[in-house]
């Protein structure tokens, strides 16, 4: 009887852990990662702002950027703040492979 109980218990836990863990904030996508660190300046649509000289990620030249071209412009481009010069290669790859899905 107790084993039952116990072992309930633990996969209570277990379901909740697999419902809760993807929505924590550590729980990085392109999506999430592009929304925190690019939105700012590209807007949630990636359109860019060309009043203030903020390129469109959706823009036929974008579309036309290899991936690795756009992970350059990322990490390499003085222009951009610091909140994006600092991320690691894995997650700028993250950002690049999302702007491709907006692209579409």
């Amino acid at each position: 009887m107790k084993t039952t109980k116990l072992l309930m218990l633990i996969m209570t836990i277990a379901i909740g852990l697999f419902i809760l863990i993807p929505k924590l904030s550590w729980a990085d996508d392109g999506a999430s990662l592009y929304k925190a660190k690019c939105a700012a300046c590209h807007g949630a649509d990636a359109t860019g702002k060309p009043a203030a000289h903020i390129p469109s990620l959706v823009s036929d030249d974008a579309k036309k950027s290899s991936d690795d071209e756009l992970v350059k412009d990322v990490s390499d481009k003085p222009k951009h703040p610091g909140m994006v010069k600092n991320l690691p290669p894995d997650q700028i790859k993250m950002i690049v492979t999302y702007v491709r899905s907006l692209q579409k």
